[in-house]
């Protein structure tokens, strides 16, 4: 990219260069014109294109050269000319004074040695307008815009203005429409001054505008014109040619915006600074804030856990005190079971020793009632003998009574010694006088037997309880 030349106008360069390429485009159909290189075949004269036109060069169907794309079927005089619906038409034919077919879209039979025809495009038209312009000020402006045509009224038209061109039948109204448009933009930047043309284009469009109307459209007069209709006029640039001049009409606004742009700056940075500060004290807050709810989570969390080690600290008491309780309670009732079984042993064994007390009561009580049922049984038996003894005795003592004193005394002597043996040793010996008798007879003797003997009977029979005693 080349460098910029020092004063040179960069804004009109680039609205020139992008116009240009507007105006290419609209004009894609037609091939750009290139040099003629040195050799070159030189282009066709007009008997070759009206050939061409014509269809000349050969037999079958033709297209005809231009914008418009028309087909010519036939040979020689029997030819058909067929016209797109989009494509004004005039058919003539000499002799005639007024043309055979006119019209958009018509197609006919076309003789070519008699017949003549133009073909012309229907659709709107675009002409690009580059004015250079003096104001007011005597200043340079490039003033660009761009008018949009159609053709209203062809039989008219087609009589008033050159279609001849065969490659662009609209190459010369355009030229004519747009040295016109220029010539009304002159005038009216003339007028107007260099502000002014910048910034209001609406007076510029109505006058070139009412212009262009009055020679395409016509007057009020009754002129019908040139049978074409103004479609839009439009404005699209306005630009100072003096680089400098732009530059200082731009100087005072740019210093004003540059003011403005500080002021701005500077107000921007002070709702800046106090909504920085405003958003530190609120961060400073909300972060205090969240310290403080954390803090706060923190505490709740800490009195939770606490409360929830305390719980679980006092349910593991209570549960180690139930259980130190369950186990004393078991304990307890162990030791109660025990101490039942042990009140039940003892009752037992109370009941038992009572029972075996009471037997042994009971034996002993039989024992004794036995003993002394044996013993009065022997008692009994004693004094039944004793009876029987004294029964024998006395009996003994009946038949000793009716014996004879010396038998008796002679039996006494005998038994004597018996007697003797079984009493007992005297620790004393005491002599009894019993009635006087004289113990050194035999009768005082047996005497004193039968006293002893008595006595002892006496002494045996008293406990006894029972029996008579009898002396004899």
């Amino acid at each position: 990219m080349s460098a910029q030349q020092p004063g040179s106008n960069t804004y009109l360069e680039k609205v020139v260069a992008q116009q240009a390429v507007l105006e290419d485009d609209l004009k894609g159909r037609r091939a750009p014109a290139m040099p003629a290189a040195p050799g070159a075949v030189p282009p066709p004269g007009p008997l070759v294109k009206r050939e061409r036109a014509l269809g000349r060069a050969a037999g079958g169907e033709r297209t005809a050269p231009g914008p418009v794309d028309v087909r010519i079927t036939g040979f020689w005089r029997w030819r058909n000319v067929l016209v797109p619906p989009n494509a004004f038409v005039v058919h003539t034919r000499r002799g005639r004074a007024e043309p055979l077919h006119v019209g958009l879209g018509v197609s006919f039979r076309f003789n070519p040695s008699t017949d003549s025809f133009i073909v012309v495009p229907g659709a709107t038209q675009t002409i690009l307008i580059n004015a250079y312009c003096i104001c007011r000020e005597l200043q340079g402006v490039l003033v660009q815009g761009y008018v949009q045509w159609i053709i209203q009224d062809f039989a008219t038209a087609y009589r008033k203005l050159d279609f001849g061109d065969a490659d662009d039948p609209m190459r010369l109204v355009n030229l004519q429409l747009r040295e016109q448009a220029e010539a009304a933009i002159k005038d009216k930047v003339s007028t107007m001054g260099v502000r002014d043309v910048l910034s209001d284009k609406q007076p510029i469009i109505e006058e070139l505008t009412a212009r262009l109307r009055a020679v395409a459209e016509g007057e009020d007069t009754g002129d019908q014109g040139l049978g074409l209709r103004i479609v839009t006029v439009q404005i699209k640039e306005a630009v100072v040619s003096s680089s400098q001049l732009w530059e200082n009409l731009q100087k005072p606004y740019r210093a004003e915006q540059g003011q403005v742009a500080r002021l701005a700056e500077l107000e921007a940075e002070e709702i800046v600074g106090q909504r920085e500060m405003t958003a530190a004290r609120t961060k400073e807050s909300q972060r205090l804030a969240h310290e403080r709810e954390l803090a706060e989570l923190r505490a709740a969390n800490e009195s939770r856990r606490f409360d929830a080690e305390t719980a679980e600290k006092l349910r593991r008491t209570r549960r180690e005190h139930d259980d130190s309780r369950e186990v004393a309670e078991l304990e307890t009732e162990t030791t109660r079971h025990a101490l039942r079984m042990e009140r039940e042993r003892h009752a037992e064994e109370a009941e038992t020793g009572r029972l075996r007390i009471e037997r042994d009561h009971e034996l002993a009580r039989l024992r004794t009632e036995g003993e002394l049922a044996l013993a009065d049984s022997r008692a009994r038996s004693r004094h039944e003998q004793a009876l029987l003894d004294l029964e024998r005795e006395g009996a003994r003592a009946a038949l000793e009574n009716d014996r004879t004193p010396a038998a008796v005394q002679a039996r006494l002597i005998a038994s004597l010694p018996e007697i003797m043996a079984k009493l007992p040793k005297p620790d004393e010996l005491r002599t009894v006088t019993v009635n006087g008798a004289d113990q050194t007879s035999v009768a005082g003797l047996i005497t004193q037997l039968t006293a002893v003997i008595g006595a002892l009977r006496a002494a045996t029979d008293g406990p006894a309880g029972d029996g008579p005693v009898r002396g004899g």
